[in-house]
């Protein structure tokens, strides 16, 4: 079948061991044509050279978010007042929103058939407008678009939050609204681009399903939408107080709540990557017999090695591996471990990661000074040199090489998160056959499954304890380790992830296939236009189609029998 997959981020330049998970979901499924419809965050990427995809990628389209919008159109006074009318009843939709019963947990109500309903149809309204004007990005930014936006917040039944907001909050919500209505404004929605496809696959929410949707809309294609992390969610946490005013905050939720509501409400299967997400979107109004889980799948190749050699690391060790910024709660982890060093003084401690962005930078500075005052450098004797018990290092240095050279430096790795969703690295634990200590946060009691000791966040002691315990009994980490592999090996590699995929996406085309109505010369429909063989892999014309080799029956080259008139008589 033709898939058109929609993705959001760096793909297709990513790579390797930094490629998404969908590039090794792609590679694994030759059988089925790709077209993928990029959307591209960062400006660098744009004069990057692509990586080498496989020959069953058809295309590759790509449109930018970072740009600045302008498409230099100019709409006349019927396509304004058109925009006019879309456009206030999509944010007269929002502003209702903020309202309504659960916005003041950051979700819209969206058991509202009315406002699902209006919002909706203003949305399909200003993709059709933009379809037949040539876009819309000017007038999204435009003064009717924030005038609107204004008149929306000051209607009547309108909260306090929302009616409070200023000069400055409207333009930064009408500019956020321009960049997340951008795919609006793309032609990807013909019979020679998503309209081709027999199945759409959104990768994420928000803007990349906002392709998918648009895609049903005007060619009736599928959706499908896959969230190994929620964007609504997302968009919580980035908008925080420091982020926003109380307005712009309240404003964008309730945006973002429709329109993953929308997206909820169309799809033809969601599939989330763990019951985490499960959660949030049926919170959202998604209906549970459409939901499938699906775990991501990673390689598990590359981890065989150290899976296989349980014994390789350090008996002493404490092993902390992933990004560092303040979500993954550090501090707690360095004041664990100093209970740990009362308790085992031959224990120590690697934390081994990257800071991410400035403010990763200065928490793994704030990290090192406090590990510097907890444990001074300890020296074995007059005249031997100091050293720390605890060790920051990178993947690349000499002693770690490598990303399962890292896992394989010590016995216990330890997920000290306050804050996380799919834990990406736990898994890689797992397939490393190391025993692990976890927090209590986002999916980790799903992965981890009883495999590993599992404690409350923020809580120092009860991370000491529980890594005490694992020091102090090495045939209870070696049977928990062989576990967590065994379970990872079963749940989350590729193989697995793929062949989920391929089920989902013929129960999907089995029961909504796209209807095309193919015409002749003279407009007039032509039955059996598509013939059977065009769903079938493979190239079935051309220079190097060959026929099937098949036995033929004698009967079609031997001479015909002409029946008798006795014959003829007794068939009357």
């Amino acid at each position: 079948m033709r898939v058109g997959l929609l993705t959001e981020g760096d793909f297709p330049h990513a790579c390797g061991d930094a490629s998404p998970w969908y590039d090794r979901l792609v590679r694994g499924l030759g059988q089925h044509r790709f077209d993928v419809y990029a959307l591209s965050r960062a400006p660098h990427r744009a004069g990057e050279r692509r990586a080498p995809l496989p020959p069953h990628v058809g295309r590759v389209r790509t449109a930018p978010l970072w740009a600045t919008g302008e498409d230099g159109v100019a709409h006349g006074r019927r396509a304004r007042r058109r925009f006019t009318e879309c456009y206030g009843e999509l944010v007269r939709a929002v502003c209702a929103s903020t309202g309504a019963r659960g916005a003041s947990a950051g979700i819209a109500d969206v058991g509202s058939g009315d406002l699902a309903d209006r919002f909706g149809s203003a949305l399909y309204g200003l993709a059709e407008l933009a379809r037949e004007a040539g876009g819309l990005a000017g007038a999204l930014r435009s003064d009717i678009a924030v005038r609107a936006l204004e008149h929306a917040c000051r209607a009547p039944g309108t909260p306090r939050t929302a009616r409070e907001a200023g000069v400055s909050d409207l333009l930064a919500v009408t500019a956020h609204l321009e960049r997340a209505l951008r795919p609006l404004s793309l032609d990807w929605y013909d019979d020679d681009g998503l309209g081709a496809a027999d199945l759409c696959h959104a990768t994420a929410g928000g803007p990349a399903a906002l392709g998918g949707l648009l895609a049903r809309h005007f060619c009736g294609v599928p959706l499908l939408v896959t969230e190994y992390g929620v964007r609504l969610r997302g968009h919580y946490l980035t908008l925080g107080p420091d982020a926003a005013t109380p307005a712009v905050r309240t404003l964008l939720a309730a945006f973002h709540g429709r329109l993953a509501a929308e997206v909820y409400r169309r799809a033809e299967i969601l599939t989330p990557g763990n019951a985490h997400a499960r959660r949030w979107q049926e919170r959202c109004g998604a209906d549970r017999a459409r939901i499938r889980t699906v775990y991501p799948g990673m390689a598990a190749d590359r981890f065989t090695e150290a899976g296989e050699s349980p014994d390789r690391g350090d008996a002493d060790t404490l092993v902390w591996v992933g990004r560092v910024d303040p979500t993954k709660d550090l501090v707690s982890l360095l004041h664990a471990f100093a209970e740990v060093r009362r308790e085992e003084p031959r224990a120590r401690l690697r934390i081994v990661g990257a800071p991410s962005g400035a403010e990763g930078a200065a928490y793994l500075g704030h990290c090192r000074v406090l590990a510097a005052r907890l444990f001074p450098d300890e020296a074995g004797g007059a005249h031997a040199a100091g050293d720390n018990p605890v060790s920051f290092r990178e993947i690349g240095a000499p002693e770690i090489p490598t990303l399962p050279d890292a896992y394989a430096a010590g016995a216990v790795v330890v997920l000290s998160s306050a804050l996380e969703g799919f834990p990406v690295g736990l898994v890689e634990a797992m397939f490393c056959g190391r025993a692990t200590v976890s927090t209590d946060v986002g999916a980790v009691v799903e992965v981890i499954g009883g495999t590993g000791l599992v404690v409350p966040p923020r809580n120092p002691r009860a991370l000491a304890e529980a890594c005490v315990a694992l020091l102090r009994d090495p045939e209870r980490r070696e049977r928990l380790g062989a576990a967590a592999r065994a379970r990872a090996l079963e749940l989350f590699t590729v193989e697995r992830n793929t062949a989920a995929f391929h089920g989902i996406y013929l129960e999907i085309v089995s029961h909504c296939p796209v209807r095309r109505v193919a015409l002749d010369e003279s407009g007039e429909p032509l039955p059996f236009a598509a013939p059977a063989e065009s769903r079938v892999p493979g190239h079935w014309t051309g220079p190097t189609a060959r026929a099937l080799p098949r036995a033929i029956p004698g009967w079609v080259t031997s001479t015909p029998v002409r029946a008798t008139p006795a014959a003829v008589e007794a068939a009357r």
